[in-house]
């Protein structure tokens, strides 16, 4: 959708290019279709990329062609992603084609390419250098105290408050702007807020995650200059999962791509299952709308799936309206066909499910690892690690505890960002009796109280005649002592390595004894030490890349790791993935087990009373395409529901796939089916020890 600046240098100067030399081996390695995306560099183009297409491995070869054979300069190639993982598996895939030269392409997720604009145009944007990151948790405290103000007592959840201000943003509505016809109460509530967060986050220096983009977008619509300056910097810009854009992205790319038009963009709008965070598959729809030269080249040869899963996948999401249809296809066999499970309960199906990995593993000489359970929702996953544990069976849950999550490492970073930023109220309020200062809650509501109605910034709070006289002698002494610590740090070590002023920070506030006070245990001690070890390895390893020396710069990148990467797990682990569905986008497995394939799971009961099954459908095409070798489908005859036993029918999709192709088993005497299972595995183990 154009915006306000969308006539602004429509037309930039032509960069001349060198002409392209003979063909290399490595394009020797891509099929005819990623051979045609790779070399389309004269205008906009649209890759669509089915699942399991090679859509990285074209991203990764355009960018090596544009270097290496178009003699683009590698500073003018920008490629755009929506995760720190993804970012590094391109850079890695980049630096295996090109050779670690010096100079090398942009490669970041949409939210570090909108701080590193940020951070060039902090002035015009009207922040300070150095302003502050504010995480979830961090922004739902600051709008918990706004709400308190506005109306006390008030049973609105923050969370609710939080979503509706966030897609607000990323729908590009400004506060004061927002059209409050037909919202609920919670939502009306919700745009009250809008103004004065917006306004707090400014008297903080900080913005929030939402802000990396929407700062940027608004600058580049209404400065000329700033427009014409950043569209200079980039002659190529790649973006990859492109139907996961919102507006707010869509838009950065368009004004940025706006001028020269040299734009690749790689998406398949039957994965675009996150519509509940704003992304518009509608986007390629708009693409061809504003680029009308766009070129589009269709990648249907599939390298990961079976001959039969992708037969089911088809056949599913044909059933899905498209402005590009595709076919995908593959040429490495036909497959076994797909199983469906019919079992009593939701705990048969877990019993089920459990015991079938541990007879297919040791039957097959398989791994754990080589197996992966998809769940619709998060609360699936309780009886399926109860069953995985009693059975002995390692798994990793997408959504676990991150890092970023430890006390100590909160700590630490909160340390971090008040150098970066004094006026970082959350961060100081964290850490301003950690480790212990005898500063209490009264003194720190004073504070304020203080700053509230004077600076806003509680660091300088401290410093004022007004907190001096709400406060004994003693308190005083004792909260300017550590403001007064606090800014001498950071003036004394402003030129300092982050790695060298994090060991002089901890070692200042003996964060170690402190460590040591708090553990439970000596064990409990010896594991927080070495978290916070390993987090001084991050920062030195942030503070070493070309692009992250200040401390500024490392608060940043932790910031967005947490933020962006707190769904990544180790997938190389030998254990069984449980996740969510959304959480599996991107991933494969050899085996897949599909859970709860039923209606009101999947599609889940939401979307059929929203009439949004359009998206579950995609979302359940998703979970197809994980599967490399088997897919086994199950669902319950009946569930417990908010503690009632309900009669379960299975999922409409299981209609629309090729009925020829699936393996019923609707045994109805579970619990002997499953006691078969488990005599089969018994047996095969013994077979096994007595050839041993």
């Amino acid at each position: 959708m154009p915006g306000p600046g969308s006539r602004l240098l429509e037309s930039a100067p032509s960069r001349a290019f060198g002409a392209p030399t003979p063909n290399r081996h490595s394009l020797n390695k891509l099929n005819q279709r990623q051979r045609e995306a790779v070399r389309h560099i004269d205008g906009p183009l649209l890759v669509l990329a089915g699942a399991g297409s090679g859509k990285t491995r074209v991203i990764a070869h355009k960018i090596e062609y544009l270097i290496t054979q178009r003699e683009v300069p590698p500073d003018r190639v920008a490629a755009i992603t929506f995760t720190n993982k993804a970012a590094r598996e391109m850079r890695e895939r980049v630096t295996d084609l090109l050779g670690r030269s010096k100079s090398k392409p942009w490669i970041s997720t949409f939210h570090t390419l909108g701080l590193r604009i940020m951070r060039a145009e902090c002035a015009l944007l009207g922040y300070r250098p150095g302003f502050s990151i504010l995480d979830s948790g961090d922004c739902a405290n600051l709008l918990a105290d706004l709400m308190r103000r506005d109306q006390p007592g008030s049973d609105v959840a923050v969370g609710e408050v939080q979503n509706a201000i966030s897609a607000w943003k990323f729908a590009l509505v400004p506060p004061g702007k927002v059209d409050t016809q037909g919202l609920s109460p919670a939502q009306k509530f919700a745009a009250r807020c809008y103004a004065p967060y917006c306004e707090a986050l400014s008297a903080f220096n900080a913005v929030d995650f939402d802000d990396l983009i929407i700062a940027p977008v608004r600058l580049l619509q209404t400065d000329e200059d700033a427009l014409a300056r950043w569209r200079e910097r980039i002659d190529f810009l790649l973006v990859d999962e492109y139907q996961d854009t919102n507006l707010s992205q869509y838009e950065l790319v368009r004004l940025l791509a706006g001028g020269h038009q040299r734009l690749t963009v790689v998406g398949d709008d039957d994965q675009s299952i996150y519509a509940w965070r704003g992304a518009r598959p509608e986007n390629m729809v708009q693409l061809s709308q504003d680029f009308p030269a766009l070129k589009v080249v269709k990648l249907e040869q599939n390298y990961r799936c079976s001959g039969i899963i992708l037969k089911a996948a088809n056949q599913l999401i044909a059933n899905n309206p498209h402005i590009y249809p595709k076919t995908l296809w593959c040429d490495h066999g036909f497959g076994d066909k797909i199983r469906v499970v019919a079992r009593a309960s939701e705990h048969d199906e877990t019993e089920w499910v459990a015991n079938d990995i541990l007879h297919r593993r040791l039957v097959h000489s398989l791994r754990f690892g080589d197996f992966a359970v998809l769940m619709r929702s998060n609360f699936q996953a309780r009886l399926f690690e109860h069953a995985f544990r009693e059975r002995g069976i390692p798994y990793v849950l997408s959504g676990g505890r991150s890092f970023f999550d430890y006390t100590e490492i909160k700590d630490c970073v909160c340390y971090l960002r008040l150098l970066a930023n004094p006026s970082d109220n959350n961060a100081l309020l964290r850490v301003i009796n950690t480790p212990r200062r005898a500063i209490g809650a009264a003194t720190v509501k004073v504070l304020v109280e203080v700053a509230a109605g004077d600076t806003g910034s509680l660091a300088e709070a401290a410093l004022t005649d007004a907190f001096a006289a709400r406060v004994s002698p003693q308190t005083l002494k004792r909260v300017r002592g550590f403001v007064e610590w606090l800014m001498a740090f950071q003036r004394d070590h402003a030129e300092s390595p982050p790695p060298e002023a994090f060991a002089q920070l901890l070692a200042d506030v003996a964060y170690d004894d402190w460590l040591e006070q708090q553990a439970e245990t000596p064990t409990d001690a010896e594991r927080k030490r070495n978290n916070v070890a390993e987090l001084a390895k991050w920062i030195k390893r942030i503070h070493e890349a070309e692009e992250s020396r200040t401390t500024a710069d490392v608060v940043a990148a932790l910031t967005l790791f947490d933020i962006a990467d707190r769904q990544d797990s180790d997938q190389d682990s030998d254990a069984v993935a449980l996740t969510t569905l959304h959480a599996a986008k991107g991933l494969e497995y050899p085996h897949v087990y599909m859970v709860g394939f039923e209606e009101n799971l999947l599609p889940h009961r939401t979307s059929i009373e929203q009439d949004t099954i359009e998206e579950e459908r995609r979302l359940a095409y998703v979970g197809i395409t994980r599967a490399q070798k088997t897919l086994s489908l199950s669902f319950c005859r009946t569930r417990k529901r908010f503690g009632q036993l309900e009669t379960v029918e299975p999922s409409r999709f299981l209609a629309e796939l090729p009925q020829d192709e699936l393996a019923w088993d609707g045994a109805k005497t579970d619990a002997a089916a499953n006691r078969t299972a488990g005599r089969g595995t018994l047996d095969s183990l013994k077979a096994m020890l007595q050839k041993g």
